[in-house]
């Protein structure tokens, strides 16, 4: 990937790549057609030592209101619209998080069966993962806005449960929005990504950094909300916050169907044939770097496993405030966001989505490890007062979250550039839901096996379902660097001759 030229939009490992400029560069044009029609060039030639050098045609060729050098209409203007409804969405999915685990308590469930409710949105999603992925591959916008409906919904459901089942029906389907939604969203982003690759890591990093500010400010909102109106009110914030960003979504062009090369060279004729552009997932998990991402991934989702199902009972315990101190920490976690988003994409595209995801994963799964350090009744980390009760063990705890959190948002545009560059040209929203698919997959048990492990450790070690967390997260990294091999780490990209 590394030593492809700047512009190279197909990973080369893949056999599409040259199928795909084969048959651009084989298909006729019409002796109907009333435009002249360009034929399209070798990606080969599109090279420049600066990116600006890349412009689309437009009929009034303006140069100058353009971002990395691509026509707002094509790039920014979507970017934004699509940044933007993402904040909004997570605002209210960060008024809840501090919430959930509360939800359980409130309800008389254990924390093995509270964990049972946090997860089971992510059967649905596991379930549905490969048919929503082939069903946005053909259109993005709809399954987006179908999504966000059935997510609202959902989650209006959840907050007038009367009951266990009606609740568990009510997550069921939060799992089926997400499916949907989720998919036309990351496929949707794969091709604005790919009209800028060389920049890929940064453009989803500010995306992670928009979900973190999100979270940052829903967190204490939430926190709020439960105190003022009961933990059930907080629900209603996702609900209008999805409401909000299926809008949005109808302002979205489509993007399927559009060939990012075919876009670059004004033509409007040349047709990809999407004949054997599909993603089977089978073949794909023969691949030992789509295992070792998948690995990877299924790590990680123990770590916001952790951050969902046993992190806001343990800040509640420990910070002053309760329910509104941990939703003060989970702010501050999603504002450290805002710091490892950066970060991570930076690296990834300087030194490589393997490199950088090995990193991040490293700093957040030694970050969990600790927490039953910080938490011992046993290691005195003074009991003096910081600030209304905010002592040694609280500022321990309260610096080994805010790492985490840096780790684990460092760590997603890692992740998630890494299966954009492996993903099958055509077929991305499905080869993109494998890793999705598999951290899903992973977090129907995942809150559980951290509440047994609550369970069993309470009053003994305190936290130790957070260090459980971590060594699996630890494991994925090991196995994403094992099986990717250290030659495949990607290096920064040459300048390409003019």
């Amino acid at each position: 990937w590394a030593e492809q030229p700047q512009h190279e939009l197909v990973h080369p490992s893949s056999p599409l790549s040259a199928k795909k400029q084969q048959i651009e560069l084989e298909r006729p044009t019409t002796a109907s057609t009333k435009k002249k029609v360009r034929e399209p060039q070798s990606l080969s030639n599109i090279r420049s030592t600066d990116t600006s050098a890349i412009k689309l045609n437009s009929d009034d060729d303006d140069d100058d209101s353009s971002l990395f050098g691509l026509s707002p209409s094509k790039l920014g203007a979507p970017l934004l619209l699509l940044l933007a409804s993402q904040f909004i969405l997570f605002i209210g999915v960060g008024a809840v998080i501090p919430t959930l685990p509360l939800y359980g308590k409130e309800v008389g469930l254990s924390a093995a069966a509270s964990g049972i409710v946090v997860s089971t949105p992510a059967i649905a999603m596991f379930l549905l993962a490969n048919w929503a992925g082939k069903n946005a591959d053909k259109a993005r916008k709809p399954a987006m806005i179908a999504g966000m409906a059935i997510i609202a919904a959902s989650d209006f459901g959840t907050a007038v449960a009367p009951n266990l089942i009606f609740l568990l029906i009510a997550r069921l389907g939060l799992g089926i929005g997400r499916a949907v939604s989720e998919s036309g969203e990351r496929g949707m982003l794969c091709d604005l990504a790919s009209l800028v690759p060389e920049l890929r890591g940064r453009a989803l990093a500010a995306q992670q950094a928009v979900i973190a500010l999100g979270i940052a400010i829903g967190a204490p909102l939430g926190g709020y909300v439960v105190e003022q109106y009961g933990v059930r009110a907080s629900f209603l914030c996702v609900t209008a916050a999805a409401l909000s960003a299926m809008v949005i979504y109808t302002f979205l062009d489509e993007t399927v169907g559009k060939d990012v090369e075919r876009e670059i060279n004004g033509s409007s004729e040349v047709e990809l044939s999407n004949e054997e552009e599909t993603a089977n997932w089978a073949k794909l998990l023969s691949d030992d770097q789509w295992r070792g991402l998948s690995l990877c991934q299924c790590g990680a989702s123990f770590g916001f496993a952790a951050k969902i199902a046993t992190i806001p009972v343990l800040a509640a315990s420990i910070l002053p405030g309760g329910a509104v101190g941990a939703g003060a920490l989970l702010s501050a976690a999603g504002l450290s966001g805002l710091i490892g988003a950066p970060i991570g994409g930076w690296l990834t595209d300087r030194a490589g989505p393997r490199v950088s995801a090995s990193l991040a994963g490293l700093v957040s799964a030694s970050s969990l490890i600790l927490v039953p350090v910080a938490m011992s009744p046993y290691l005195d980390l003074g009991t003096y007062d910081l600030a209304g009760g905010f002592n040694g063990s609280a500022a321990a705890f309260t610096a080994l979250i805010i790492m985490w959190s840096i780790g684990a948002s460092a760590q997603g545009p890692a992740l998630t550039a890494l299966a954009q560059e492996l993903a099958p040209a055509g077929a991305e929203a499905t080869a993109m839901a494998l890793p999705r698919a598999t951290g899903d997959g992973t977090y129907i048990v995942a809150p559980f096996i951290l509440g047994l492990a609550a369970d069993a450790s309470a009053g003994v070690v305190p936290g130790a379902e957070c260090a459980v967390a971590g060594t699996i997260t630890l494991i994925g990294v090991i196995g994403l660097v094992l099986l990717s091999g250290l030659d495949n780490i990607g290096r920064v990209q040459p300048e390409a001759e003019a």
